[in-house]
């Protein structure tokens, strides 16, 4: 059964539709250019609040490493989410964390050094200058036939909606399918009968 992250979370009550509804995960954004931002203080009483078994991702974008850490553990988050230009390297500095590392995909070259990432997931999202997710496009799904050997997991992301995610679910496998813009009804407020209808679409495959 693939897994569900309901993304960009900036309010307690977009956190309960995303688990009333059946997600697996929440994702909280803690880069400031984002239109979905949200403070550590906020995401930490959310979090606080929610089911034990609902995993909490923290999404950061070039963030230091000294802020990263204690960002995860002020709001005691399960997974990192890496969506800039970190290097491998940098990847490796959070020993304790399921860390996924998001690639923004434009072409086959955009997946050249992904085998450098010794991460435990990979996500992969939409390409578009500078522009770090929440682009609400797809892009070619085929490409992603090139990490399959990799066995790790994949989140996929990028301009999932209720319309298109059986058949992206169909053609790529993912473990996870991750949306945020396209269950909102403007940026950072989420719909909830648009979380409904994605999860129940990804939950009916």
């Amino acid at each position: 059964m693939t897994k569900v992250k309901v993304c960009g979370i900036t309010n307690l009550k977009s956190a309960f539709y995303a688990c009333f509804y059946g997600a697996d995960a929440v994702g909280f954004i803690f880069y400031k250019k984002s239109p979905r931002y949200i403070a550590p203080a906020k995401a930490k009483k959310i979090i606080s609040l929610l089911p034990k078994h609902i995993l909490k991702v923290g999404v950061f974008v070039d963030a230091k490493e000294n802020d990263i850490k204690r960002i995860a553990g002020q709001c005691r988050l399960d997974m990192i989410q890496l969506h800039g230009n970190e290097s491998p390297d940098f990847c490796g500095k959070f020993k304790g964390y399921k860390i996924i590392k998001a690639l923004r995909i434009k072409n086959k070259d955009s997946l050249k050094n992904i085998s450098a990432y010794k991460v435990y997931a990979y996500l992969f999202d939409t390409y578009a200058k500078g522009k770090f997710g929440g682009t609400a496009k797809t892009f070619d799904w085929r490409l992603l036939k090139l990490v399959k050997r990799l066995k790790k997991p994949v989140f996929l992301s990028g301009g999932l909606n209720p319309s298109n995610v059986s058949k992206a679910i169909r053609a790529v496998r993912p473990e996870w399918v991750d949306a945020s813009s396209s269950l909102e009804s403007s940026p950072g407020k989420k719909d909830s009968q648009k979380i409904k209808r994605f999860i129940a679409a990804v939950k009916e495959k």
